[in-house]
């Protein structure tokens, strides 16, 4: 954080020293950066129910609104393994500021919570489980069903 107001206390007195041009550019490669950071990127439905080279013990879907830096959502386990059925959990968490990871907390009816990672790329979502109770999978790719 600390690095950041430096950086941008920096581009300032760069952006003063400069031409009314290039002031122009500056601003506007800065709106674009602004912009191109608050894309949604985590919004939709995810699954793996369309994995060609995994085994299909279970079905994770988790579908996420992303408002900024916050997250909000359900996720579910299905399974023929009723064991493996997770019923709707609730999903809340945040995106980190460069805006490809997000921690989430996964939360059942019964208070029993998980705790995971999210990072996309290029279309693809990986999860990973990282603490918490056995409701979710431990790590899972999972692709973008709808937006």
């Amino acid at each position: 954080m600390i690095h950041d107001a430096f950086f941008v206390l920096y581009l300032v007195q760069i952006f003063i020293q400069q031409s009314t041009m290039k002031k122009f550019l500056f601003l506007a490669i800065l709106i674009s950066l602004k912009s191109y950071s608050q894309h949604n990127r985590f919004s939709g439905t995810w699954s793996n129910e369309n994995c060609k080279n995994c085994k299909k013990e279970y079905i994770f879907t988790i579908t996420i609104a992303q408002s900024n830096y916050a997250i909000f959502g359900t996720a579910e386990v299905t399974s023929e393994h009723k064991e493996l059925n997770s019923g709707v959990l609730e999903v809340s968490g945040y995106v980190y500021p460069l805006g490809d990871r997000a921690q989430i907390k996964l939360k059942d009816k019964d208070g029993i919570s998980a705790s995971a990672v999210l990072i996309t790329n290029e279309g693809v979502l990986q999860f990973t489980k990282r603490g918490g109770g056995d409701l979710v999978p431990k790590d899972v790719v999972l692709n973008k069903l709808y937006e």
